[in-house]
């Protein structure tokens, strides 16, 4: 039953509007479950069936989300999922929230945004909210999104709503959350911001609304390419400092000590995660529509997009030394997901390794405590497994390289039993013994 504007925002205030989800992954699993905890009706969409029947059982498929918090939540009857798209109808506000990927030509992949889209379009009640929640490029709201959903003859602002929030969702984070990281939220209309920024008003303890959809895209879009940049700067000063014998992390460290102006990022073998790798893209892509050129903003991605490259080098140089080629040397790479004591894999620098390394007939195998089995993208047939990590195992490979620092790892005895390691996180930083092993890339 379609709601006014005044008993919608009452229904929210009271928890009784229906939340729908659609994407239930490493953003739209954490939000089902936050509202869920506030008290709403939720129910979550997604096209992978095995996430739907998990949910469903209350099992987790996210390693830093415990069981226990979904298993509440559906034994309480506040969360359900399901693949039947027709069931939106049952929802007030819909919650968008699928990946936004790149093309192999680095150029913005908006097909999981429109499909789905389309998908809501087809199944719109008239007085319901839908948010985009997914990382893009300033625009997509209303370029995107909202003429699809007006297709049928709803017009934004009048017969629904329409607003978008960019995720922060940060993996594992211990000292914020979802519900302690302010919410950046951006209305078509100014009705449509003032639903959205009541419904997250229930599960955030801070909104943030904003004039408009295209200034909360372009939020999301400063805060990841902030990092991208300050992240691109200490990579290249990292190879810079290499060739002059310097210790990047030693300097980082010690230029820390300034209690103002200063800000430390941490040079990687690459970036990783679903946002970072990527929003210098959209950004670059769309400006170009405007006739500006982005050479700041891309020359940071390219030096990003270029250190696994740099980490082969070094592996090259250290086999060398030790009188061994690349080709035909058995390699084990140390970690799989973008980032520490987490499963998520999306853009890890590790899997473009595999592929270098493999690519140039090396013999590469990985180890990672959190993803026991892994298939590699762009049509590769064979699964890799997760390899056991012993004394014998370590003394078979010519390389170990460290591209994911899991606190897991025991890196002295990893050191040990290694005939060489290299280590592009650093991690190997307070290892006392066999430092001659150790090659920083």
């Amino acid at each position: 039953m379609q709601m006014t504007h005044g008993e919608f925002l009452n229904a929210i205030k009271k928890r009784k509007a229906n939340v729908g989800l659609i994407g239930l992954g490493y953003v739209g699993l954490p939000l089902a479950l936050r509202f869920g905890e506030e008290g709403f009706q939720v129910l979550g969409f997604d096209i992978d069936g095995a996430k739907t029947e998990r949910l469903n059982k209350g099992e987790s498929y996210i390693k830093h989300i415990p069981a226990e918090k979904i298993s509440a939540l559906v034994k309480g009857g506040k969360i359900k999922a399901s693949k039947d798209f027709s069931r939106l109808k049952e929802c007030d506000a819909v919650l968008i929230c699928v990946p936004t990927p790149l093309t192999p030509q680095r150029e913005p992949d908006m097909s999981c945004v429109v499909n789905t889209s389309e998908r809501v379009g087809e199944h719109l009640r008239k007085g319901s909210l839908v948010i985009l929640e997914s990382t893009t490029y300033p625009g997509t709201t209303e370029e995107v999104v909202r003429p699809i959903l007006e297709r049928g003859g709803l017009k934004c602002g009048t017969d629904f709503y329409l607003a978008f929030s960019p995720e922060r969702e940060d993996p594992n984070r211990k000292d914020f959350d979802l519900k302690s990281t302010p919410k950046v939220v951006g209305g078509s209309t100014a009705k449509c911001l003032e639903l959205a920024n009541a419904l997250y008003s229930q599960i955030v303890d801070r909104t943030v609304p904003v004039r408009d959809t295209r200034t909360a895209e372009s939020a999301k879009l400063l805060e990841n390419i902030f990092r991208s940049v300050n992240i691109a700067l200490v990579n290249e000063l990292k190879i810079i400092f290499d060739r002059m014998g310097i210790d990047v992390w030693e300097v980082i460290e010690a230029a820390s000590t300034k209690p103002f102006g200063f800000m430390p990022f941490y040079p990687g073998p690459g970036l990783g995660g679903h946002c970072i790798p990527i929003d210098p893209f959209y950004l670059a892509w769309k400006a170009r529509e405007y006739e500006v050129s982005t050479k700041f903003i891309e020359l940071a991605g390219e030096i990003n997009t270029s250190m696994p490259n740099y980490v082969v080098s070094k592996l090259i140089d250290a086999l060398n030394d030790r009188g061994k080629s690349l080709k035909g040397s058995k390699i084990l790479i140390l970690g799989l997901a973008y980032k520490k004591d987490i499963d998520d894999m999306r853009e890890s620098p590790s899997i473009r390794l595999i592929e270098m390394l493999s690519g140039k007939g090396a013999v590469v195998q990985y180890n990672d405590p959190f993803v026991p089995v892994f298939r590699l993208p762009r049509g590769h047939a064979v699964a890799l497994k997760s390899v056991r990590l012993d004394e014998k195992t370590l003394k078979e490979y010519d390389a170990v390289v460290i591209v994911t620092n899991h606190s897991a790892y025991d890196y002295e005895w990893i050191a040990k039993h290694s005939s060489l390691v290299i280590d592009t996180r650093n991690a190997a930083k307070n290892v006392t013994a066999h430092r001659d092993k150790i090659v920083k890339a």
